[in-house]
């Protein structure tokens, strides 16, 4: 039976997989009223766990030390609980080859758009091979939502990213969107951080 894990650890933690956001992108992202946000945030700043700051013209907010150490604490008392660790420890291996693709494939379409790559990456040709990692990200979410319902999403959002991305290449890897390399991104801080180990 998948484990649900309650709000408050939900908002602490998508700070920390998204690395700073607004209240209403934690809301949309969790599918939770933003007053309820509001109100968990508000409680972790009381805590000295998360920290408002502005950036580029916005506020947003960003998980402390404190509140990295917090979470990480509760998520591996969650993933003892739903005694996980060992399937997700696999989890985990089996997506390190999807993540090497994803992580090569992006590089070479942000060295692209900067103009210093040697060769520069096909728009086309990056969204064909970011194709399979989305077919394994499919099975994975399926593995990991059997323990733990919050992973659920990752593989929608990708896709979502990825059909975007055929028409408009700006959501291969854009930071103002949730672009493939952005969903991909928060996805592997979602695993290290549960599994409390380092990228």
């Amino acid at each position: 039976m998948t484990h649900e894990t309650p709000p408050d650890l939900l908002v602490l933690h998508a700070v920390r997989t998204t690395g700073y956001a607004a209240t209403m992108r934690l809301a949309d992202l969790l599918g939770l009223p933003a007053t309820v946000v509001e109100e968990h945030l508000e409680d972790a700043r009381a805590r000295g766990w998360v920290t408002e700051a502005a950036f580029a013209g916005d506020r947003g907010w960003t998980l402390t030390e404190a509140g990295k150490a917090h979470g990480e604490e509760q998520l591996a008392a969650e993933l003892d609980a739903a005694d996980a660790r060992a399937d997700f420890e696999r989890i985990y291996r089996d997506f390190l080859p999807a993540n090497e693709i994803v992580g090569a494939t992006c590089t070479a379409w942000q060295l692209t758009e900067l103009g210093i790559g040697e060769v520069p990456a096909d728009a086309d040709a990056i969204v064909a091979a970011l194709h399979e990692p989305a077919r394994l990200l499919g099975e994975l979410e399926q593995r990991l939502t059997a323990h733990l319902a919050r992973f659920s999403g990752y593989h929608r959002r990708f896709g979502t990213a990825l059909a975007a991305a055929a028409t408009n290449p700006a959501w291969i890897t854009g930071t103002d969107r949730d672009s493939a390399h952005r969903v991909w991104f928060e996805l592997h801080e979602d695993l290290i951080a549960t599994l409390g180990i380092e990228r």
